[in-house]
């Protein structure tokens, strides 16, 4: 979809379906002389859809988000949410697994599924002129996947082989401890593929209460990108998803605290190189400091090669191929993540540099160059988020489940542009205390010693 980028522009126009009535609503404008149309529909079921139309490709782009993802797993059925999204294209409707893969195959529809802590994402993507067959077997996945036995047994084995895979690769070792060790008892600390335990220990009957408790209507919010018109996206959308339950039974999540005390543990493997992970406390998305820590982290850690970070260890010391740091808003809490691996006999001196590189942002803030470079930067790369529609109809789902509202991509920019040198520094004494730094390394480290567990 390169031709949506021509001229740094997107069409969206706001769009409301009552029944057959279609009524359409000012443009907003995204840049200088620049419009971005969105369209709201909703359907005559009833359903909210957000559109953006692109007349100039005959493709559909259709993500549908649920609330609730892998955190709201049963505390022994870890991975439950993973397991059954890979079942829902293993047989649905009046078609077996083979038949149903064939039938998306044969017309080139993707059908993807995918699951966070926080959100379960289901995504199409079909030529318009395959529209009717596509949203035939959505919907057949939706409300009608078989689960039978030897799929289910197929699909589990293949997770356990994942899991036993995962068991040997120092990164993912790094991320899943530095969250068990953080979260603790918290939802947020399980493992989204599940355990060896808790995978041996699905059922069938727990794979399809999962479907029914979690894709719901009441639950969902709709991206699509597309060239189609409104009301016919409108009828396609009801085709697939009327006759999923009305109300969903996610379980209740409270939030959780980042620890007061940071601590560093280390898990021996007989490796060359260490992987380090570590992190702080972050931000929820809506935060309205949340702006001002965006640009904080992308000047402290998550510029790639302009960020402090990665000019203090890689460029002026070589001590890492890569280092990088960056928020992730949780439903529940938010934090500040970072990775960086180097060797064993470095990585005392790379924590201890990015301890001082945090230090110098509380004490010192930004400088107005950095400020202006890292605006530049967040603002002119926007647009190339919106190079297909599937990247488009994933961030329309995004824009309501975080209650961005619709005029989002307008203002993005202009609240990006709104954050001072003094707003940066206030978020950076309030949001980074290296004394909570909590780091997981994962390999051999020389002279480094665990602390606060």
């Amino acid at each position: 979809m390169a031709c949506l980028l021509k001229n740094w522009c997107i069409f969206i126009l706001g769009v409301c379906v009552l029944g057959n009535a279609v009524i359409f609503e000012p443009g907003n404008l995204m840049a200088s002389n620049q419009f971005a149309q969105v369209d709201r529909i909703v359907s005559p079921g009833g359903i909210e859809i957000w559109y953006v139309k692109e007349p100039s490709i005959p493709v559909i782009s259709v993500t549908l988000g649920f609330r609730g993802g892998s955190a709201n797993d049963p505390v022994n059925r870890s991975g439950l949410g993973n397991f059954a999204l890979a079942l829902l294209d293993e047989g649905a409707g009046s078609l077996d697994g083979i038949e149903f893969r064939r039938a998306l195959a044969d017309r080139g529809i993707s059908f993807s599924k995918d699951i966070s802590h926080d959100l379960v994402s289901i995504s199409l993507q079909t030529l318009t002129k395959h529209s009717e067959k596509a949203f035939s077997l959505l919907g057949f996945a939706l409300k009608d996947a078989h689960f039978e036995v030897e799929a289910v047994n197929r699909i589990r084995s293949q997770i356990l082989n994942v899991i036993a895979e995962k068991k040997h690769n120092p990164r993912i070792i790094a991320g899943q401890r530095w969250y068990q060790d953080t979260f603790q008892n918290h939802p947020y600390g399980r493992v989204i593929d599940g355990t060896e335990e808790s995978i041996k220990a699905i059922t069938s009957n727990d794979l399809k209460m999962w479907v029914n408790r979690h894709l719901a209507l009441d639950n969902l919010v709709v991206g699509v990108a597309g060239n189609i018109p409104a009301n016919e996206i409108a009828r396609l959308i009801d085709s697939a998803l009327i006759g999923l339950n009305i109300s969903s039974s996610v379980s209740r999540i409270k939030d959780f605290k980042f620890p007061d005390k940071g601590h560093t543990q280390i898990i021996q493997m007989p490796l060359t190189q260490s992987v380090v992970a570590f992190g702080l406390p972050g931000l929820k998305r809506n935060d309205p400091d949340f702006y001002a820590a965006y640009i904080m982290n992308h000047i402290l850690g998550g510029g790639s090669f302009s960020s402090r970070l990665y000019q203090e260890i890689r460029e002026k010391r070589g001590l890492a191929y890569s280092v990088y740091s960056y928020l992730l808003p949780l439903k529940h809490g938010g934090l500040y993540l970072g990775n960086v691996s180097t060797r064993n006999d470095a990585v005392s001196q790379v924590l201890s540099i990015i301890r001082s590189e945090i230090h110098k942002m509380v004490e010192m803030g930004v400088s107005e160059e950095e400020l202006l470079a890292a605006k530049k930067y967040l603002t002119g790369a926007f647009p190339l988020r919106f190079d297909s529609g599937f990247k488009i109809s994933k961030i329309l789902t995004h824009m309501q489940l975080e209650s961005l509202g619709i005029n989002y991509l307008r203002e993005r920019n202009n609240l990006i542009e709104r954050v001072t040198q003094k707003d940066v520094h206030y978020v950076a004494k309030h949001l980074l205390n290296s004394k909570q730094l909590h780091v997981v390394v994962v390999g051999n480290p020389d002279n480094l010693e665990t602390s606060g567990l």
